[in-house]
């Protein structure tokens, strides 16, 4: 097996920056605490998470396997509960929901964002107060918002005129007043990337600022009595860093919200300025500090808001990456390590794009090591590939693994709590992972992994 040294000189020198394959890390065994959940650490070369050997976890639970720090988890939900005192934090449970996430929020004590009958199903089933619940979505179906109405969630975040239409109606046909927000498009450019970029007026979400739909939203949930608009909704996109973006559209809402006070003499007292909040994948990425996101945010809302000559409103944020991700990780067992001559060497591992698509959906990056004892051998520049039958079934494209590495030996890749679960699939047939929590040394099932009979269940 050969050491990548880059090929011949040529080929590499004629590549842009931007396709050069990184140049190996200075230590190739390194546990980055900026990257890696919060009580990770190597044991005689181990790598453990809430105490516990991966190598334990793979034997008793097999591989793949999601698995979520506790302790970190659990801590990024106390510094934003922390950090925004005085505001609602609304966890975005489309990153990551099951039974247990639900009950750990609980007793976090914040609020929870879904986006489908399914996620308010699972909150519901373990008790979760209806009243910390809103409900999302740019096209919830008659019986979600029935659901959604009988339950008593707190919010509802309209999307269209359809919805309005369809609410007011099911809300009457109930004797109820549901809390409405308006989900405003502001026509914030988020620097990220297009699939997570949800504020320019191109797209399916929210009713449009520049156009003017969001006004006439405002005029047709007034004129019915059985809503109560209570504020404004704007999420401008995913894995974003810096509190730019969230001025903008906080400057666009609130001359919005002067508009709704001169032209109806109403004004709103809650403003809702979403998630999104970006975390570190590799190194040289930089995660916003939470404190300082809290307090740049509060003092947007309250600048543009006396500026404007409104009350401040009371503020709420939806995270939901930044709080799931960092604590999980996804173990996979190497099964094929293939050199290819002058290029690189591929892992394939016994996961994939089935467990995780994001590196396929939108050019992720993550950081791996070996996880399962420390590597003394040179790096081979590397690419981690699932078993799928895609040439696109790639977990990590550029990465570096130690020269030695052989079938049987464990990856462990950083950052897969929010968005790898949750957009898990059944491609070629492969069982979905289970998710294992751990914590103070031990590690529970909080999600079973599927089973043949799972897959066959249903088919006639």
């Amino acid at each position: 097996m050969s050491r990548f040294v880059h090929p011949a000189g040529d080929r590499y020198a004629e590549m842009l920056p931007h396709e050069r394959p990184p140049h190996a890390p200075a230590d190739l065994n390194r546990i980055d605490p900026a990257i890696w959940p919060r009580t990770s650490t190597r044991t005689d070369g181990t790598l453990t998470v809430g105490g516990v050997d991966v190598r334990d976890l793979a034997r008793d639970h097999g591989t793949p396997l999601y698995v979520l720090d506790e302790d970190d988890v659990r801590s990024r939900m106390r510094d934003y509960a922390t950090a925004f005192a005085g505001s609602e934090v609304h966890y975005a449970g489309k990153a990551f929901l099951c039974k247990e996430i639900v009950r750990w929020l609980d007793e976090e004590g914040l609020g929870l964002d879904v986006a489908s009958g399914g996620e308010l199903a699972v909150a519901l089933s373990v008790g979760f107060p209806p009243e910390r619940i809103t409900m999302h979505g740019n096209n919830k179906s008659v019986a979600e918002l029935s659901r959604a109405l009988e339950a008593g969630v707190g919010h509802i975040v309209v999307d269209s005129f359809d919805e309005i239409a369809r609410l007011g109606y099911l809300a009457e046909q109930q004797g109820k007043r549901p809390k409405v927000m308006i989900r405003v498009t502001t026509g914030v450019e988020a620097h990220t990337h297009e699939f997570i970029a949800t504020a320019h007026d191109d797209q399916k979400f929210g009713l449009s600022l520049n156009a003017g739909t969001a006004a006439e939203a405002v005029h047709r949930i007034l004129a019915l009595p059985q809503l109560e608009l209570v504020g404004l909704h704007s999420h401008i996109g995913s894995q974003i860093v810096d509190t730019g973006g969230f001025e903008v559209a906080a400057r666009r809402l609130a001359a919005l919200l002067v508009q709704i006070k001169d032209e109806h003499g109403v004004v709103l007292p809650e403003l809702d300025l979403g998630g999104g909040y970006g975390i570190a994948y590799v190194e040289g990425d930089e995660a916003p500090d939470i404190k300082e996101l809290a307090d740049g945010l509060r003092e947007i809302v309250s600048k543009v808001c006396v500026e404007a000559g409104l009350p401040v409103p009371r503020l709420t944020v939806e995270p939901g990456r930044g709080i799931v991700g960092p604590g999980g990780i996804t173990l996979y067992e190497v099964g094929t390590v293939k050199d290819v001559e002058g290029l690189r060497t591929y892992v394939s591992v016994d996961g994939g794009m089935s467990d995780n698509v994001r590196t396929a959906l939108y050019g992720a990056e993550y950081t791996t090591v070996l996880a399962s004892r420390e590597g003394t051998a040179e790096p081979m520049l590397s690419r981690l590939v699932g078993k799928h039958c895609e040439s696109g079934d790639i977990i990590v494209r550029d990465c570096h693994f130690p020269a030695d590495l052989a079938p049987g030996d464990l990856i462990a890749v950083a950052a897969t709590g929010a968005y790898c679960r949750s957009l898990a699939s059944n491609y070629n047939y492969l069982l979905k992972p289970a998710v294992v929590a751990v914590s103070g040394g031990a590690a529970r099932v909080i999600v079973q992994g599927e089973t043949e009979d799972d897959l066959l269940r249903g088919q006639l």
